[in-house]
């Protein structure tokens, strides 16, 4: 097996073996592994990879994967980067599928799904951080995301409608003349 396949397979297996509280608190590992640890894509590429995979349907962590893969090594590591991300949640969601009806009701277990959440949330706001740092964030700019806060967060707007304002706006934006030095 081709080395940087095997690499891209390891990686994203490690991932999702170890990531718990879904895809969101995938996004900070996947970035530390491709971005700053194995440098296989710039964070730029990678916010752009992220911003993609989450405009599209489906899954974020496959689709960031999906990304990554092709960026990487192209069809083979689409291939790899999936089978990688799935794998382990599949058989471990299995196998407590099989004993969760057994044991769900016991204090320890109930414990146990309680105190993981706190981490998760914490999981879930590290990319959140992450992301405002890497997304030249600014005070021209900062509106679009505490709309969509507001849209999608309080109001229950479905979030294709901020997208779909997001990418017109941006579109828009291209055509108005820049001020400055030219």
């Amino acid at each position: 097996m081709n080395r940087r396949l095997l690499a891209i397979f390891l990686t994203f297996l490690k991932i999702g073996a170890f990531t718990i509280g879904g895809a969101y608190a995938m996004i900070p590992l996947i970035r530390r592994e491709v971005v700053e640890k194995r440098r296989w894509i710039t964070n730029a590429g990678y916010l752009n990879g992220l911003a993609a995979a989450q405009s599209c349907p489906g899954p974020i962590a496959i689709n960031l994967s999906v990304y990554i893969g092709f960026h990487v090594k192209r069809g083979w590591g689409v291939f790899a980067a999936v089978l990688s991300t799935v794998l382990p949640s599949l058989l471990i969601i299995i196998a407590i599928a099989a004993l969760f009806s057994h044991y769900a009701d016991l204090p320890l277990v109930r414990k146990a799904f309680h105190a993981l959440k706190p981490a998760v949330v914490a999981l879930i706001a590290v990319p959140l951080i992450q992301m405002t740092r890497g997304a030249g964030l600014g005070p021209r700019n900062f509106w679009l995301p505490l709309a969509a806060i507001i849209l999608v967060g309080l109001l229950g707007v479905s979030p294709i409608y901020p997208i779909l304002g997001t990418i017109l706006y941006s579109l828009l934006q291209s055509f108005w003349p820049k001020k400055g030095p030219v």
